[in-house]
């Protein structure tokens, strides 16, 4: 077992393990830390305090804290944040001038406030040294550009989704899962581009949330569009209750035809035989889709 302390940065939801500092362990949900990564000193936000976990669970060998976050450190953040927007504002300024085509999305400073750290997006490779060197003598510090998907893009910028909720990418998702088109197909989803993606263009997150219990429930239903028996005749699958596991029939009746629900259990039909779809989700294949 080890001592660890859950941690995380700003615009992030991943929380990353630390150990305590020597001899600390009063440490609160939403104190500051200043922490020792691959880029130095940084400050974090602690998501909770001291707790043992199993070794099989934690990268050896976990950073220590540094320490808590001063009065000091605190005002350095702000400052920091402070002076984002006359970065940003003069970036842009500079992208126009140099007639570049990519889109500005954030900016940050880091904690000892030695380097200076831009976000864009763009469609191809953007040959923006001129620019650094426009930024670098403008603010004096090292200048970093990173172009991002565009699936990050909304991550740093957030917004409200869909369902009216904060998108997941921004608040709760720590990684970025594999969303496919087979997953909307499993849940009976109208394939309809503008209903099942999200604000960056792409397949919306959540539908991998319960894609095991709606990949496995496919299983058990018929396809829509097949002949099954029912107790009244043979008949069309118009349409599956996944959840209740309940099949609407289309059924030959007197001349006409009616339309009833049964359990699936009910209905005689050959299980399992839904076919395998690719599982590859490409922006072509959601551009194909028809409404």
């Amino acid at each position: 077992m080890a001592k660890i302390i859950g941690v995380k940065f700003k615009n992030t939801a991943k929380i990353y393990y630390f150990s305590p500092e020597e001899g600390v362990d009063d440490y609160k949900e939403g104190d500051g830390v200043i922490v020792e990564t691959a880029k130095g000193l940084e400050y974090a936000s602690v998501v909770f305090g001291v707790k043992d976990l199993p070794d099989e669970e934690i990268t050896h060998p976990l950073k220590p804290i540094v320490r808590k976050a001063t009065e000091k450190d605190e005002r350095r953040i702000k400052e920091n944040s402070e002076k984002i927007p006359e970065a940003m504002s003069f970036a842009e300024e500079k992208i126009r001038e140099l007639g570049l085509e990519m889109k500005l999305i954030g900016c940050e400073y880091s904690f000892d406030g030695k380097k200076l750290s831009f976000f864009f997006s763009a469609d191809s490779r953007i040959d923006f040294r001129e620019l650094v060197k426009l930024l670098a003598g403008r603010f004096h510090l090292r200048i970093e550009l990173r172009q991002v998907g565009i699936r990050d893009e909304t991550k740093i910028l957030g917004g409200i989704a869909p369902c009216g909720r904060t998108c997941c990418c921004a608040s709760c998702l720590s990684d970025f899962g594999k969303v496919t088109i087979k997953m909307a197909k499993n849940q009976g989803l109208h394939l309809n581009p503008s209903k099942i993606s999200g604000l960056c263009g792409r397949l919306m997150c959540c539908l991998e949330y319960e894609n095991d219990y709606y990949a496995e429930a496919c299983k058990k239903v018929p396809k829509v569009g097949s002949s099954v028996g029912t107790p009244e005749g043979e008949g069309t699958v118009v349409s599956n209750d996944m959840l209740k596991m309940i099949t609407k029939v289309k059924i030959g009746k007197d001349g006409g035809e009616v339309y009833k629900d049964f359990p699936v259990d009910r209905l005689k039909f050959k299980r399992g035989a839904q076919k395998e779809e690719k599982e590859e989700e490409t922006p072509e294949e959601l551009g194909e889709i028809s409404d």
